[in-house]
């Protein structure tokens, strides 16, 4: 029954969790995984693992795509084989969760009941259930330089803001508690559409692509920092 258990679970997670952010593809469900050619995610879209969420290196973690659900994962999590009916049967290296799934067997590494941190939020996952998600830059201190990533506000965490270094990443490198910020436009220097969050001493700038982005960004984290959590309570306000 535990056996059974598993198996369902699995396969509820594999119809929602098998696809890209930018795929034009139907996400791949539980039953056709190994019967049909998974869409791979995109180098470009992650820098860590999407299953440990170790970052990626040029030397000792490499990239390496699962032949069955498509993820970028790293070497030690895609050491495993399953044969793959899409392929002839032949054995292809999957991930250790696809292994499970396809095979049956267990591993003695098992993660999946480890609590998820604050930071644990997979950026597809929140993306699709975001208030606001882009590409911004977050400037450093002497504005000059900066950070470029993926920026989120959650629907179901809508006073935080969380910070992921791709769109594909299984985990933010930071977030920031919105409340009781406040948000300042700043005026357009060399092209750049920029605004501030400022609470104190705290200062963060930001750059958007675009004046109309910008614009949007300003609204969402102006209405996080004030506390509202659903448009009608901002129609109440006013």
């Amino acid at each position: 029954q535990d056996a059974i258990d598993r198996k369902e679970k699995r396969s509820e997670t594999f119809k929602t969790a098998i696809h890209g952010l930018e795929s034009d593809t139907p996400a791949l469900k539980a039953e056709e995984l190994g019967c049909r050619a998974p869409q791979w995610v995109r180098d470009n879209l992650v820098t860590m693992c999407m299953r440990c969420q170790e970052p990626f290196n040029a030397i000792t973690r490499r990239r390496h795509h699962c032949r069955a659900c498509g993820y970028v994962v790293c070497a030690r999590c895609s050491d495993y084989k399953a044969e793959l009916q899409y392929d002839g049967n032949r054995p292809n290296r999957v991930c250790q969760e696809c292994f499970i799934f396809l095979t049956g067997h267990t591993v003695l590494e098992d993660r999946e009941g480890r609590h998820k941190g604050i930071l644990e939020k997979g950026a597809a996952e929140v993306s699709s259930r975001s208030l606001l998600c882009s590409f911004l830059q977050l400037l450093d201190k002497n504005g000059k330089g900066g950070t470029r990533g993926w920026f989120v506000i959650p629907q179901d965490d809508p006073l935080v803001l969380y910070i992921y270094a791709a769109p594909q990443d299984v985990r933010a490198h930071t977030s920031i508690p919105l409340l009781g910020f406040q948000v300042r436009d700043m005026p357009q220097g060399e092209s750049r559409h920029l605004f501030q969050l400022a609470q104190s001493r705290q200062v963060f700038t930001f750059v958007a692509d675009t004046e109309e982005l910008k614009q949007r960004w300003m609204k969402a984290m102006a209405r996080s920092a004030a506390g509202i959590t659903h448009p009608e309570e901002e129609e109440e306000e006013a």
